[in-house]
């Protein structure tokens, strides 16, 4: 009987066994429900993480307890994830798993929890009690992190959303809500509200209103947060308050900080605000402690002491070099007051012997506090990786510390000294000293502790051995760290004294635990689990103890609520009202429809915009009357003209009206309470003479556009509605009655989209057949004219509307008293007669630039009057007249070229030939900045006089004007990365490089000479534009109504009246948000990527010739701090050698940058970012050996001797020497090789340093020039000695020049440093190399000092950091 009743019992085990294993192997499922049914919840999460074998009812049954709502009142269809389409709900009824509904383990399963039959969930009611928490208690630590999904540990979402509406948990106890990173916060508060001696003193204090101001008042704010905590019905209450009582913003909340510091914190900010009441000392009575810091001569007995006080006492993990951890924190402590020997080169000097001698110094306890913290000091620094760690060590600690182990008192027969303030005497920082005592006997607070010092020694004994009995403390606070040093989160497992069970105070979450759950916070790795699971788990352990002394005469219970001072009754009282406030406010937000609000003004015929909030049960004609003050139409039209109508904002659609529904509640009219609604609602007005036309659904809205060929104008839409089943002939009925145009000669004109123009000219066919839809456009012209029986693509009708399709206004900013509103008073005097009247002068362009006899005399008399004031300038200058204006030496500049250009030259021959390349204007980043952003004045720039100034070489005028060289691709100075070396070995330009049609030079012009596409579109008409204030006094703008198709070219052509100088001279910027501009310099692309209402800046200046680029030149420093050095501006020519662009650059260093150089003491190479790269020889030719775009950048590098690279072959790298046995790097030294032999790279090296060949060691360096690197992580770090025989292979894949090598001698010895040199070498290189901008490989995180502002607000002083 006993044996087979003892193998069902193992039986029994063994099935629980594989339960539990089964139960660990199994895969989990992560789903994620967005609530969508009400608009303050649409954009909240709540996460479960559930076995792959959870039945279908239960996952519903999970998401109501979570979310709040009962069972069984809402539906979950899939949301939006990567594996669902169906929007089908899910069967709640179902027997299958979730694995077998389609939920995919590993991954996120999102899911919409959704109304059911139109409904909306019914909220469980507060006082019900019958959330079920049977889920939660399997929790009580963190979330598994992301993509962690297969982690045993059970689910629970870190930030509930839904707390302001669940019930109060059935622990009976209240979360806190996580306002981003305060967990570490929520900790604390939940550990000192369980505390019954802090919560009951807290509650005897009493605010006073008048002398401080409840919202800066710390404790008052904790007064209302426990009394929330002990009586609100909620499962989460928020902490702002608090905070903003601690003077923190909402950027504190996103600062994770550590708890033991904010207890620290947070208890002198008490201590600050109890001043001068009776919980002045309430700190010092629970948690304040006190032990001697002694040294005792071993010699002759002698102790020098000082008494600190501590607030905690803080445990080694880990002693100081060693991989062993304490097992326990009884083991700790024993090390904690373990004194050391003074011996050696550490002798102490004793003021008895006056010498020194060997001594013994250590701490000793002298009173441990009614409530214990001891912090166990997880984090750490590894000076060998020179990270922040953490320690994951087990540490076990037990539920009753027995602190009597730890008083010696054999100590006290020695004689004893005054107090010594010695540096011997002191700590290593980690109890505080407070104070300094000479006579402990004396001090007030000893009665509240512990005390063993006393004037007899006798009775100091005596007085231990009887109170060693009664220092038995229990456990009832651990708060534990889940995550690494770099960050976490905080929770706490505390007991209440009430019941004593433990309870696990997540955030928004309490749950009960047991003793066991307490033990899994030990630390330390449990199983043979897998690498990555078992590294999670042990990062979840406890960081803060806190015991309470077990004494029945102090020990405290709560205070019950007949027992609360009447102020405490009265703040209870005060918060239950405005918890039912919040709650009835919250049932009115539930019931409230929140839908977007449009309504064209009247009078001002804008469109408003608003939120439109009325109840459920408000009528039609009551939402009418909030609309109508919401859109303040009081004074613009009666109520009565008004009325609410469906309405599609994205199409400008009215769906339908509402006649006869007046009395209809708006929760019906609109389908229920939603958190967005597909539609929209228009307040449509009208005048009191006027009647509302009715909306019904399935009509369409037709906006019609009268057109008139003779004044060839398009009229203001009318707004027409149709159905999509009548036909074309029916439409035009229609038409006709609402515009009394003929429907007989009616053409209609449908624009389905952008320049998609469709002649209805099929009576028959229904609107729904010609491309209808909700909101439609169509221009109408009924006019009897010939036009009627000319083809429809050849009509004036559709060159109008075309026209009218294309055209966009822009606004022209024209120079500021610029030459040309001289000229345009002379010559359009002729034409007009009004000197200061620019319409006439600006007229419609209709025809090819040849057939414009005025446009061509506009630019020859404006060319010769330019010349005309060029002259009478230079005899101003000669006559020694030295107050020129800015404009008047500006255009000195432009006339240097125009001397040389035939004034009786035809506009075929005057080509307009800006070439700089730039990629599409959107992409802001890779269009050239303008010339401005060097020297903002609206004038010529300095760049812009020296293009002017300087003429090329004649064979590079005459391969730029004449020879049809291959064009660039446009790419920018990152893409061109072809390998110089494949180059030399093809002998030919490379293919992708010839790609004319995307190129920025292209030509602008075909044979004839005329701009592509100018026939065709060339509307262009201006009119003078009074620019609001503040556009700088004197500047004229322009008004522009332009064909976009038109090239910049064209426009350009079209400006030059108005600027005064051909188009050569002057140049287009473009100007984005906040008036940044870019310069437009594709002379033969469109201006389609110009829209209506855009601003242009012309600046005066000759744009780039036909295969011309501005390059910025940067000097290259190879060991200077910072190695690019901007110079100046340049122009290179397609087809210019190398040599001839530094035979132009010589004047301009000279005279711009002060650098005196000879052709041959300086080279050229190509810059990538801030990488220097191949080195352009003097006989390399632009375009054809080297790749040249737009926005290109070169460096310049003088050199120290005669230039040693002759070949494309060669390749030269940058080596710098390394010297472990002084931890020091040597200057840069360049080392030009024959070939890619790492063989050959060892020779140069050993022959540049003197190290032994066979002792060399190389590695390449990384990330962008110069590659720094933290002198304490060359050594180890780099990949020193690569495998390999040639240069162009992996790991180093060294192909062009510039590449840093770091070399060093393999025999010498890495120089040992002390903890001290290696602490200060760190701080120097972590300085050095922030400085330079480059990675720093441990870069402490910069976080915020925590701070409690005692006056509610930090100091807004801008010097401090």
């Amino acid at each position: 009987m006993f044996w087979s009743c003892r193998q069902s019992i193992f039986a029994e085990m063994k099935k629980k066994f594989s339960q539990v294993e089964s139960a660990a192997e199994e895969p989990r499922v992560l789903c994620i429900i967005q609530d969508t049914t009400n608009s303050k919840t649409v954009n909240e999460r709540v996460t479960l993480n559930l076995p792959a074998s959870t039945p279908l009812k239960r996952l519903f049954e999970d998401v109501a307890s979570k979310v709040g709502y009962v069972n069984g009142t809402f539906d979950l269809v899939w949301g939006n994830g990567d594996n669902v389409t169906d929007t089908t709900p899910i069967d709640q009824n179902s027997d299958k798993t979730i694995l077998d509904a389609g939920f995919e383990p590993g991954k996120k399963n999102f899911l919409h929890l959704t109304d059911k039959d139109g409904e909306q969930p019914h909220i469980v009611p507060e006082d019900s009690g019958t959330t079920d928490d049977s889920a939660q208690d399997r929790f009580i630590g963190p979330l598994p992190r992301e993509g962690s999904v297969g982690c045993t540990n059970d689910y629970v979402s870190q930030s509930y959303s839904y707390s302001s509406v669940l019930s109060k948990s059935e622990t009976g106890y209240v979360g806190l809500v996580n306002q981003a990173m305060t967990c570490y916060l929520n900790s604390l508060l939940q550990t000192l509200f369980m505390t019954p001696e802090f919560r009951n003193a807290l509650y005897k204090w009493e605010f006073e209103e008048s002398e401080e101001d409840p919202v800066t008042s710390i404790p008052y704010q904790l007064q209302r947060l426990f009394v929330l905590l002990q009586t609100s019905k909620k499962r989460a209450i928020e902490t702002t308050d608090v905070t903003r009582s601690f003077g923190w913003d909402s950027s504190e909340a996103w600062q994770q900080h550590d708890v033991q510091e904010l207890c620290r914190v947070m208890f002198d900010a008490l201590e600050q605000k109890w001043k001068q009441t009776e919980q002045a000392d309430l700190i010092n009575q629970l948690y304040q402690g006190k032990l001697k810091d002694y040294v005792r001569c071993l010699e002759c007995g002698y102790e020098g002491w000082r008494i600190d006080t501590y607030l905690d006492i803080p445990l080694v993990i880990r002693p100081y070099g060693s991989n062993q951890a304490f097992a326990s924190v009884e083991e700790a402590l024993h090390a904690f007051i373990q004194p050391e020997i003074l011996d050696g080169p550490n002798q102490y000097f004793c003021e008895r012997c006056k010498k020194k001698c060997d001594a013994r110094k250590g701490l000793r306890f002298l009173h441990f506090p009614y409530l214990l913290t001891l912090q166990l000091k997880r984090f750490d620094f590894d000076y060998t990786t020179m990270h922040r760690i953490k320690l994951n060590d087990r540490m076990t600690f037990p539920e009753e510390l027995d602190m009597s182990v730890f008083i010696d008192v054999e100590d006290e027969k020695s004689p004893q000294t005054e107090s010594c303030t010695d540096s011997g005497a002191e700590n290593e920082g980690s109890c505080h000293s407070d104070q300094m005592s000479n006579d402990f006997s004396n001090d007030d607070g000893v009665d509240e502790g512990i005390c063993l010092e006393s004037n007899s020694t006798a009775e100091r004994i005596s007085k231990a051995g009887s109170e060693k009995s009664s220092l038995l403390y229990e456990l009832f606070s651990v708060m534990v760290h889940s995550g690494s040093a770099a960050g976490g989160h905080y929770y706490a497992c505390i007991k209440s004294f009430s019941d004593d069970q433990w309870y696990s105070f997540n955030d928004q979450h309490v749950s009960k635990i047991t003793q066991e759950d307490i033990k899994k916070t030990y630390g330390g790795s449990s199983g043979s689990r897998g690498y990555y699971s078992s590294a999670f788990a042990s990062s979840t352990n406890a960081y803060m103890l806190i015991y309470r002394l077990k004494d029945p005469t102090r020990n405290a219970k709560f205070l019950e609520a007949h027992e609360y001072p009447e102020h405490i009754k009265q703040l209870v009282q005060k918060e239950r009202e405005l918890e039912e406030q919040e709650k009835r406010q919250r049932e009115i937000e539930r019931n409230t429809c929140k839908i977007k609000l449009f309504c064209m003004h009247p009078t001002k015929q804008i469109m408003m915009e608003n939120k439109l909030e009325v109840h459920k049960d408000r009528t039609l004609k009551e939402a009418v009357e909030i609309a109508y003050k919401l859109m303040d139409l009081e004074e613009a039209v009666p109520l009565d003209c008004c009325r609410l109508v469906k309405y599609d904002e994205f199409h400008d659609y009215l769906e339908r009206s509402y006649e006869g529904e007046e009395d209809t509640p708006m929760g019906l009219l609109l389908g229920g309470v939603k958190s967005t609604y597909m539609f929209d609602l228009l307040l449509e007005t009208r005048r009191p003479d006027q009647i509302f036309q009715c909306y019904k659904p399935g009509e369409v809205m037709v906006k019609v556009h009268v057109v008139d060929l003779k004044t060839e104008s398009v009229a203001p839409p009318i707004s027409v509605r149709a159905y999509l089943n009548q036909t074309v002939s029916e439409f035009k009925q229609l038409i006709s009655k609402a515009t009394h145009l003929p429907a007989e000669t009616m053409r209609v004109v449908l624009e389905r989209c952008y320049n998609d123009l469709r002649l209805l000219n099929i009576s028959s066919k229904t609107l729904k057949a010609e491309g209808f839809f909700r909101s439609n456009k169509v221009f109408i012209e009924s006019s009897e004219s010939l036009d009627h029986h000319v083809a429809y693509t050849d009509s004036h009708l559709w060159k109008l509307l075309d026209r009218h399709a294309n055209t966009i206004r822009l606004y022209v900013s024209l120079p500021e008293q610029s030459p040309g509103s001289q000229f345009r008073r002379a010559v359009y005097q002729k034409s007009s007669g009004d000197s200061g009247n620019l319409d006439e002068a600006c007229e419609r362009v209709k025809g090819p630039i040849g057939n414009m006899k005025s446009v061509e005399a506009i630019l020859e008399e404006s060319t010769e009057k330019l010349k005309s004031l060029s002259l009478q300038q230079q005899q101003e200058g000669d006559n020694g007249d030295s107050s020129k204006s800015t404009e008047a030496s500006d255009f000195e500049n432009i006339e240097s070229p125009l001397n040389e250009i035939d004034s009786s030259a035809s506009a075929e021959n005057r080509e307009l030939e800006n070439q700089i390349q730039i990629s599409d204007p959107e992409n802001l980043q890779s269009e050239e900045r303008s010339d401005s952003d060097v020297n903002n004045d609206r004038s010529t720039s300095s760049v812009d006089s020296d293009i002017l100034s300087s003429s090329h070489s004649s064979d590079t005028l005459c391969n730029v004007d004449n020879a049809p060289l291959p064009l660039a691709n446009g790419l920018d100075s990152h893409s061109i990365t072809s390998s110089r070396r494949s180059k030399a070995n093809q002998g030919k330009k490379e293919t992708w490089d010839t790609a004319e049609e995307d190129s920025g030079t292209d030509s602008e012009y075909d044979e004839s000479g005329k701009s592509r596409g100018e026939a065709q579109y060339m509307y262009f008409k201006s009119e003078p534009y009074t620019a609001d204030e503040g556009s700088g006094e004197g500047q004229k703008w322009l008004m522009v109504h332009v064909d976009k198709r038109i090239t910049l070219s064209a426009f350009k052509q079209h400006l030059e009246p108005f600027v005064g100088v051909p188009s050569s001279h002057f140049k287009v910027f473009r100007v984005y948000a906040s008036n940044q501009e870019f310069e437009s310099v594709r002379l033969n692309e469109t201006l389609s990527s110009f829209s209506d209402d855009n601003k242009i800046t012309i600046r005066l200046g000759r744009a780039l010739k036909k295969g011309e680029y501005r390059v910025k030149v940067y000097q290259l420093l190879v060991n200077e701090a910072e190695p690019c050095k901007f110079l100046l501006d340049a122009v290179f020519a397609k087809g210019m050698t190398v040599r001839q662009s530094k035979e132009e650059l010589l004047p301009q260093l000279r005279e711009q940058c002060g650098l005196d150089l000879t052709i041959d003491r300086f080279r050229l190479r190509k810059k990538t970012w801030k990488n220097p790269g191949t080195v352009f020889l003097d006989y390399h030719i632009y375009e054809e050996d080297i790749n040249i775009s737009s926005n290109w950048e070169v460096f310049l590098e003088i050199l120290d001797g005669i230039e040693k690279m002759k070949s494309m072959s060669q390749l030269a790298v940058l080596s710098r020497r390394w010297r472990p046995s002084e931890m020091k790097l040597d200057s840069f030294q360049e080392v030009v090789l024959e070939s890619s032999s790492v063989e050959e790279l060892k020779e140069k090296l050993s022959e540049i340093s003197g190290i032994p060949l066979e002792n060399i060691e190389f590695a390449k360096g990384r990330g962008t020039f110069p590659c720094d690197i933290s002198i304490l992580e060359i050594h180890q770090d780099l990949d020193w000695n690569p495998k390999v025989s040639t240069l162009n292979v992996w790991p180093l894949y060294i192909c062009d020049d510039g590449a840093v090598i770091f070399y060093r001698d393999k025999t010498e010895e890495l120089m040992e440093l002390t903890d001290e040199q290696r602490n200060e070498l760190m701080k120097k290189e972590s300085s050095r190399l922030q400085k330079t901008g480059h990675r720093v490989t441990y870069s402490p995180r910069k976080e915020k000092a925590l701070k409690i502002y005692l006056d509610g607000a930090p100091n807004k002083d801008l010097t401090q950091d």
